[in-house]
C-alpha cells in the first residue's frame, strides 16, 4: 500500500518523462495539411517552406481578404510563433461569410503548423488558436419565425 503513495512532484516527473516525441507530419513534397473550421466556413490549409505567400482559393491574399483586420487575423499564428514570411500557404476555404473564413483559415494555418512543426504547440495552444469556435447559428425551428422569434401575440 505504501508503494502506491507517490507525491505530486514525484507524479509530475513521471508524465513529463513519459511524454512520447511527436514526429512533424508532412508529406511528399515537404507540406503539412491541416482543416480549419469556424461557423459554416471550411479550409483546407497547405502550408510549406517559403517566402511568406499567402494563396487563398486561387487569389492573393490581400485581394481575397479586403479588411485589414481579417488580415491580421490570419497572420497571428506567425506572429505568435515568430515565424513571419517562412512559410508559404495555399487554401482553399468554402462557406460562411468572410469573417468566419478568416476565422477557418487562422485555425488551420495554426494547426499545420503544429503538424510542421510540433513544438510550436504551446506558444499556439496558449495563444487560443487550436481551439475549434464550436458557436454556429441556431437553426429555425417551426411554429416560429425565426430560431426563438415567434409571431407577435394578439389577444383578439
Amino acid at each position: 500500500m505504501s508503494e502506491q503513495k507517490q507525491t505530486l512532484a514525484d507524479l509530475k516527473t513521471a508524465t513529463t518523462a513519459a511524454a512520447p516525441k511527436v514526429e512533424p507530419k508532412r508529406d511528399k513534397q515537404g507540406r503539412s495539411y491541416a482543416t480549419g473550421k469556424r461557423k459554416n466556413a471550411v479550409a483546407r490549409v497547405w502550408i510549406k517552406p517559403g517566402k511568406g505567400k499567402i494563396t487563398v482559393n486561387d487569389r492573393t491574399f490581400e485581394g481575397y481578404f479586403v479588411r485589414p483586420v481579417l488580415r491580421m487575423m490570419i497572420n497571428q499564428p506567425f506572429t505568435v510563433t515568430n515565424r513571419a514570411n517562412e512559410f508559404d500557404v495555399v487554401c482553399t476555404v468554402s462557406g460562411g461569410g468572410m469573417s468566419g473564413q478568416a476565422g477557418a483559415v487562422r485555425h488551420g494555418i495554426s494547426k499545420a503548423l503544429t503538424y510542421y512543426e510540433p513544438s510550436l504547440r504551446p506558444p499556439l495552444k496558449a495563444a487560443g488558436f487550436l481551439t475549434r469556435d464550436p458557436r454556429v447559428v441556431e437553426r429555425k425551428k417551426y411554429g416560429r419565425k425565426k430560431a426563438r422569434r415567434s409571431f407577435q401575440f394578439s389577444k383578439r
